[in-house]
């Protein structure tokens, strides 16, 4: 069965290394991941003739004001502020750009900084509407609106907190072998349930901390990234969802349900076969309800799924291999695109964390956009390691930049 992307790899993995602070700005992030990105695939700024950027900070910049920034003279620029969803999204319309004779080599890029009141103003003009709703209750900012969403989900299923926190410790196991996690502290499940609690039932451990970084990615035909030798991933299937099940009073299953067995028969494979799952976790209860709604388990099985799995990456379910945003960190938009990168790099062998052991194929998932009571964005895929040339080009997969590119 075709999938649709056969003549489409993802290459050229490249991180810019995290830090809690930074004076630079969202520019200089951007511009670090794609001159790294350029150098270690071995090309230069002319030969991009398509880019995707996902940007919380660039504000008031969008795309277009990068393209001059950058000096890039492109045929083909999508601007996508969709979250944690923009990295799934960025691939798929970079594959269909690249198919339609729009472009033949799509840069991904994503990035934030993290000054000191950068937090603050994101959330002050991220969604009128969120703000509108929140404010007759004198509250507002991700951790309420996630306590709502997690508390109705919990209502709803019976679910644990010691659940998220199995989820919680595990990703942390993973981000002690990974180099650009800001948390380096083991966390164990009863620290996890003694921690302080922010917004009822969300924790400390629940909550991601935001911080500057940036992580990027190359969409090219095949045969472009075997001729410059580089190593890739393909995808064999690609969905996005927006405002899914709009009709719930509040959200406890995400869009990913309306196409879940199109991106199955697409993919030509079922969730069983897939060695590692990266899903978008800026809070547990969120990638719980991926797993779920992507076909993992039941509706509401979490806590046996959860407890019957070793989801470190030597385990029986890896999950989040690179210790996700929550104890990588949250570097904004590039939260999105953590996922991706992290599954390039284990399905072509060069992770730089600890390794999934022989991965072949793998699920990546995204969310973002979250208006109070739900997330507007939802989108998914399913990769596959391709075949490899047979001398490859030297890529850097991280950089600690200390020089605006």
């Amino acid at each position: 069965m075709s999938t649709g992307f056969e003549d489409i790899v993802i290459t050229a993995p490249t991180s810019v290394a995290y830090t809690r602070f930074s004076n630079e700005s969202a520019h200089w992030w951007l511009l670090a991941a794609l001159r790294d990105m350029l150098a270690g695939a071995g090309l230069r700024p002319a030969d991009i003739d398509g880019l995707t950027v996902s940007s919380f900070t660039l504000h008031p910049d969008s795309a277009v004001g990068f393209t001059q920034h950058a000096g890039l003279s492109l045929g083909w620029l999508e601007h996508l502020p969709m979250g944690g969803a923009s990295g799934v999204i960025a691939l798929r319309r970079a594959a269909r750009a690249i198919q339609c004779g729009d472009a033949s080599i799509v840069a991904c890029l994503s990035g934030d900084t993290n000054q000191l009141d950068s937090f603050r103003q994101t959330l002050s003009r991220f969604s009128h509407f969120s703000n509108d709703a929140a404010w007759p209750y004198g509250s507002g900012g991700a951790n309420g609106y996630f306590a709502l969403i997690a508390d109705h989900y919990m209502r709803r299923f019976g679910i644990a907190r010691e659940t998220f926190g199995q989820i919680a410790a595990a990703q942390r196991s993973n981000a002690l072998y990974y180099p650009h996690a800001l948390m380096k502290t083991p966390l164990s499940v009863e620290q996890y349930l003694d921690a302080r609690m922010i917004a009822s039932p969300l924790g400390l451990f629940d909550c991601v901390m935001p911080c500057a970084g940036s992580e990027s990615f190359m969409v090219m035909r095949a045969d472009t990234a075997h001729r410059l030798g580089l190593p890739a991933v393909r995808p064999l299937a690609i969905i996005e969802r927006h405002n899914g099940f709009a009709e719930d009073p509040v959200q406890f299953r995400g869009g990913w349900t309306y196409d879940r067995d199109q991106l199955w028969q697409r993919a030509g494979c079922a969730p069983a076969d897939m060695d590692f799952v990266q899903t978008y976790d800026d809070y547990p209860v969120i990638s719980l309800m991926q797993l779920e709604d992507l076909g993992f388990f039941e509706k509401g099985a979490g806590d046996a799924f959860i407890a019957g799995h070793d989801l470190t990456c030597g385990g029986s379910f890896p999950h989040n291999t690179s210790g996700g945003q929550l104890s990588v960190g949250q570097a904004g938009a590039a939260g999105g695109f953590l996922g991706i990168v992290e599954a390039v790099r284990q399905l072509t062998g060069s992770a730089i964390g600890a390794a999934v052991p022989n991965a072949r194929r793998a699920l990546v998932s995204g969310f973002g956009m979250v208006n109070y009571d739900r997330g507007v964005c939802s989108a998914a895929a399913v990769l596959e390691r391709a075949n490899q040339p047979a001398t490859a080009a030297r890529h850097p997969t991280t950089t600690e930049s200390e020089a605006a590119a």
